[in-house]
């Protein structure tokens, strides 16, 4: 499974434990073929779904950080999970570079939301990665 196929996967289960608040393992559950998915593939979303509902009050205060004139709460569903993703990937997962990141979250957005979404979710990240001197080599890329 490629690695974009994996988020899409992850984004569901979260998508569904934010509407319906389900429970995590159900989630995982629902959205896997257990006879089509390898060990790597299901750790990396079982690492992302059950990292990112761990932090879940830190991203959220991160993300509510960036949003001008909205709160997380008024955000839909989708967009406040894609952004949840590509956080918790800028804030804890450094094997992942931040365009990386940045770039899956946009074409999420792209295709489960609306191109305005996406727009959105690529103003607000980029303004977080601008304001983490840490990302410094990323400023660079993201300013070219």
């Amino acid at each position: 499974m490629k690695r974009r196929v994996a988020r899409e996967k992850v984004l569901q289960a979260l998508y569904q434990i934010d509407l319906t608040k389900a429970e995590p393992n159900e989630a995982i559950h629902t959205i896997l073929d257990e006879n089509s998915i390898d060990e790597l593939d299901l750790e990396f979303i079982k690492d992302r779904i059950y990292g990112i509902l761990d932090h879940l009050d830190l991203i959220d205060q991160r993300i509510s950080q960036y949003l001008k004139n909205w709160t997380i709460e008024r955000l839909s569903n989708i967009d406040r999970v894609i952004l949840r993703m590509a956080v918790y990937e800028l804030i804890y997962k450094e094997d992942v570079p931040v365009r990386v990141s940045i770039n899956e979250a946009i074409e999420l957005a792209k295709t489960f939301s609306t191109n305005e979404s996406s727009k959105f979710i690529n103003g607000v990240l980029g303004s977080m990665v601008k304001d983490h001197p840490e990302w410094e080599k990323v400023k660079e890329q993201i300013e070219d």
